[in-house]
C-alpha cells in the first residue's frame, strides 16, 4: 500500500440523556416564568429536536441510538415521541452515576467510542457532535461541549470514564472547571470543543431565537445550528 494505512471507523453508540416531559416533571425554572403547561410543549419540542440532531448524527456515523430516560416509567410515553428508539431506563442517582451507566450500556454493546447529550440544546450544531468523535478518534480520552452556563452540551468518551463523573456539583456553574481538574488529577486527556448554550431558564430563550436565526453572539461555535423544526413551531419562529 502507498500512503498511510486507513484504520478501521471506530464503533459508536450515542444516547440521549431525557425525561419524559410532563407539567411539573423538570424544566422548573421555565415552568415558574411561563407555566407548567408552557414548559412542557417547550421540553417535549426540545427533545424531539435533540433526538432528531442525534439521529442525524448517529445516522451519518453508522451508529445506533439510544434513550436513556426518566422517570422509569417513561418508556412508553417517549416511545410514542420517539418512534424507533430503543428504551433504557435511568438508574436512581445523581446525574454523573446516570450518566456512567448509560456510557456502561453502550460499551458493553460493543462500542468504541461512546456520546451522551441532553434535551436541553435543541440548537446544538450537528458538526459539533461530529467534532466531538473526531477528537477521540485524534486520541482523547474524553472530549465535550461546553456551555455557557458553566457546564456542558455534549460529553463523548473512548471507555467509561468514572473520574469525570464522580464528585462533580452537577447543577452548578462549577460543572465545566471540576471536570477538568478531575480530568487532570486523573491524567486524562480531555478535549474541550467551541461552546454552545443550554436553555434552562426564560432567559435563555432570547439567546436560542438568536442561535435559531443564525446569529450566534461572539463566544459560541461559528458552525451552522440545528434547524430544531419542533422548536421553532413553538416558539413562533420561521425556519
Amino acid at each position: 500500500m502507498t500512503g498511510a494505512e486507513s484504520r478501521p471507523a471506530m464503533r459508536l453508540g450515542f444516547g440521549l440523556m431525557c425525561k419524559a416531559p410532563r407539567p411539573g416533571l423538570g424544566k422548573t425554572r421555565l415552568a415558574a416564568a411561563l407555566g407548567a403547561e408552557a414548559a412542557a410543549a417547550l421540553a417535549r419540542a426540545f427533545l424531539q429536536d435533540s433526538a432528531a440532531l442525534l439521529r442525524a448524527a448517529a445516522d451519518g456515523l453508522h451508529a445506533p441510538c439510544i434513550a436513556f430516560h426518566a422517570p422509569a416509567d417513561a418508556g412508553p410515553e417517549l416511545a410514542a415521541l420517539l418512534p424507533g428508539w430503543p428504551m433504557q431506563a435511568q438508574p436512581e442517582g445523581d446525574l454523573g452515576a446516570r450518566m456512567g451507566a448509560a456510557f456502561e450500556h453502550l460499551f458493553a454493546l460493543g462500542a468504541e467510542g461512546a456520546v451522551l447529550t441532553g434535551a436541553d440544546a435543541p440548537s446544538l450544531p450537528r458538526a459539533l457532535l461530529v467534532l466531538l468523535v473526531s477528537a477521540l478518534e485524534r486520541g482523547a480520552d474524553a472530549a465535550l461541549i461546553p456551555a455557557r452556563d458553566g457546564g456542558y452540551c455534549a460529553l463523548a468518551a473512548a471507555r467509561p470514564i468514572p473520574a469525570l463523573l464522580d464528585g462533580i456539583p452537577w447543577s452548578t456553574p462549577a460543572v465545566l472547571d471540576a471536570t477538568r481538574s478531575a480530568a487532570e488529577a486523573a491524567g486524562l486527556r480531555l478535549a474541550v470543543l467551541a461552546p454552545w448554550h443550554d436553555v434552562d431558564a426564560a432567559e435563555d430563550l432570547d439567546l436560542l431565537r438568536l442561535t435559531l436565526r443564525g446569529l450566534a453572539p461572539p463566544g459560541l461555535s461559528p458552525l451552522p445550528p440545528w434547524p430544531a423544526h419542533a422548536t421553532r413551531r413553538v416558539l413562533g419562529e420561521k425556519g
